[in-house]
């Protein structure tokens, strides 16, 4: 995201898109297409001003990436706490916390200092924390579940956009299904944006679903990128 975006940029955002569904871990091209879609501050960052919570973020500006990459700290955490189980999930994912720092660092975003700025840094770097809340894997079904859960929270039109086509190249009904549960449960529950992650780590995880009120992991069955063909998205829409 550039420092004072001005207007979207449709053939940037169609170009990303493409790219994105010709090979689907290339997660710069996902941020290329949020800066793409991008005027600056939204409707979903002037909320996030609002709250109450929201605004004490803005004011301390805390960086949680520090606390994530600590795996010695996250490790000596109670057995069943978040910070525990987000350490299992990159470790056996083979994920480190400055993947998606990186991927947007080759997309030239996220570097400047509006309050729109640490709001997009701060999804970035809490993604993953979002996956262990909400039991959503790293694979490709994983990945749009969390990105409808992700839309229902935020309605940010790019994360929309490729919920869309996940949900249209989906060719099973479950997997159908697991995208439509999954915005509902975004909308059930507790607004996650301005949540004091640093707070919760060492909560047990199942006290803090509750208290976030997103409810019990649904089970399902992963499906990776490396079981696409050829062509990736294309291909199996095919």
């Amino acid at each position: 995201m550039n420092a004072q975006p001005q207007h979207v940029r449709p053939l940037e955002i169609a170009k990303s898109l493409y790219r994105v569904m010709q090979n689907p871990d290339d997660t710069s091209e996902v941020f290329r297409m949020f800066d793409a879609a991008s005027k600056g501050p939204s409707a979903f960052t002037r909320k996030f001003e609002k709250s109450r919570a929201g605004t004490a973020l803005l004011e301390g500006r805390p960086d949680i990436l520090p606390r994530l990459r600590d795996k010695a700290a996250l490790a000596a955490l109670p057995e069943g706490s978040l910070g525990r189980a987000y350490l299992d999930f990159m470790s056996r994912d083979g994920l480190t916390p400055d993947w998606l720092v990186s991927a947007s660092e080759s997309a030239a975003a996220y570097h400047g200092d509006a309050p729109h700025e640490f709001v997009a840094r701060r999804m970035r770097d809490t993604h993953d924390l979002w996956h262990v809340v909400t039991g959503y894997g790293g694979d490709l079904l994983g990945e749009a579940s969390l990105l409808a859960f992700t839309y229902a929270q935020t309605l940010a039109p790019a994360v929309g956009l490729l919920v869309s086509v996940a949900f249209l190249r989906a060719d099973d009904p479950d997997a159908r299904h697991l995208i439509l549960d999954a915005f509902a449960r975004g909308l059930a529950a507790a607004w996650m944006p301005v949540v004091a992650w640093e707070e919760l780590l060492a909560k047990p995880l199942s006290e803090v679903r509750e208290r976030l009120r997103v409810g019990a992991p649904r089970a399902y069955e992963p499906f990776y990128s490396k079981d696409l063909p050829p062509g990736g998205l294309f291909a199996k829409a095919a």
